[in-house]
């Protein structure tokens, strides 16, 4: 009898680890794909490339600019001409031809400093880009770290389904031999049938649940969603964080925070580039033109010429309709905006991180309590399975120290995924995802 009741625990440890013998997708190998595939990543990627490109001081105006011309301008008209003698001079179809073509220069040497305040706009606009960036990586890593979790979670509530049937199938095999002998009713065979029949049903539910969360993870990773993997069962969770280091971490390290702080050091560039429209814009122009004309009727018959052409263009905004001093204006308020923004979001992740840390603790607690009633509910499950075959207990009291034990697996499972979703969670907030 007791070697039965081994059995069925060594059948229930098997079914626990039954992925084993599959291929395997571990939490690392899950984050690579997903780092490599997702579509948001790629999209941040494409958008990182746009912003490094820019990055230029010809984008910024601090380059010359040359340009090729070339004009053609052809003329057939009758023409009919009074000379200052009173000689009058008449050509049907005369042709009249001119030819311009050259090269010329431009180069703004001053723009009031606007220039140089466009170029660092343009690098704060690639550190944007790296941090929405950081910030996409961080949130698809933590969406593939909670969902394989809650897969390993769903898995191991599916294999304590599993044992369950198979204590059923034993209670049903059991109850069948102490109904041939007359030590049961056929009553009693007939509600383990129907125990059995329940847990076969919660059996095909949860598998359901299961294949429903690896499409999800494989939808993560940008890949067939029908694709077959199984989970590592066993995860290990840190319990040495301390809320006064997250909070000091998340201050340099976490996405938002630091998307924030870029925007702001942006507000102050948009500010200088506006001031500089207050002073006057400096450009030096030149250029080497030729240019031929011909006139069948007219003083001169035909002409060439070439050379070169220089000069310096002077602009000094006197009155736009006090446009000026609304644009500086509203600058201001948006440096302002982004100061009120910037203690806002301090405050507003320090009050998550301290809300995830207590949920940390508590749910660290949880798992020390339910691993214990977990292990009570296993010997309790033992005892009463010995009990029962002896027959001094009943049908009843047995499917219910077998409903506990399922339950207090359950619990202890989501225990433990709950703790380890709240870890996810604390370091999503701070910005350090391990991502190894």
């Amino acid at each position: 009898m007791r070697r039965r009741v081994i059995k069925l625990f060594i059948v229930f440890l098997l079914t626990t680890n039954s992925g084993v013998a599959q291929e395997l997708l571990t939490i690392k190998e899950a984050i690579a794909v997903a780092l490599e595939n997702n579509y948001d990543i790629k999209l941040f990627q494409n958008t990182l490339k746009v912003a490094q490109e820019n990055v230029t001081v010809g984008n910024a105006g601090m380059l010359p600019t040359v340009t090729g011309n070339f004009t053609q301008n052809n003329s057939i008209s009758n023409s009919n001409q009074t000379q200052a003698s009173g000689e009058v001079r008449s050509l049907d179809n005369a042709k009249n031809n001119s030819l311009n073509y050259g090269v010329s220069v431009g180069w703004t040497v001053f723009d009031g400093l606007g220039m140089f305040s466009r170029y660092e706009t343009l690098k704060e606009l690639q550190k944007l880009g790296e941090a929405e960036l950081q910030r996409s990586v961080v949130t698809r890593v933590a969406d593939v770290i909670s969902t394989y979790y809650t897969i390993v979670e769903q898995q191991n509530l599916l294999s304590a389904i599993d044992s369950s049937i198979v204590i059923s199938k034993e209670r049903l095999r059991t109850a069948e031999n102490r109904f041939s002998i007359g030590k049961a009713s056929r009553l009693e065979v007939l509600n383990v049938q129907v125990n059995l029949n329940t847990d076969e049903s919660n059996r095909i539910k949860q598998d359901n649940v299961v294949k429903n969360l690896k499409i999800t993870l494989n939808s993560l990773l940008a890949r067939d969603l029908q694709q077959a993997f199984e989970v590592i069962r066993v995860f290990s969770i840190n319990e040495s964080f301390v809320l006064g280091n997250l909070l000091e971490q998340a201050k340099s390290s976490n996405p938002n925070l630091i998307l924030i702080s870029i925007n702001r050091r942006i507000a102050e560039l948009e500010e200088k580039t506006i001031k500089a429209n207050r002073y006057p814009t400096v450009r030096l122009n030149g250029g080497y033109n030729f240019s031929e004309s011909e006139s069948s009727l007219g003083f001169v018959a035909q002409s060439k010429s070439r050379g070169l052409t220089y000069g310096i263009t002077a602009s000094l905004n006197i009155f736009d309709g006090f446009n000026q001093r609304r644009n500086e204006r509203i600058a201001k308020l948006r440096i302002e905006n982004a100061d009120l923004l910037i203690d806002q979001s301090n405050l507003q992740i320090e009050s998550e991180i301290a809300q995830a840390y207590n949920l940390y603790k508590t749910n660290l607690e949880l798992v020390k309590i339910e691993e214990k009633n977990e292990q009570i509910a296993r010997q309790n499950l033992n005892i009463t399975l010995d009990k029962y075959k002896i027959g001094t207990l009943s049908a009843v009291e047995f499917r219910d120290a077998q409903e506990n034990f399922v339950n207090a697996v359950s619990r202890f499972n989501a225990a433990k995924t709950q703790a380890k979703l709240s870890e996810t969670l604390i370091l999503e907030l701070v910005g350090k995802i391990d991502l190894l």
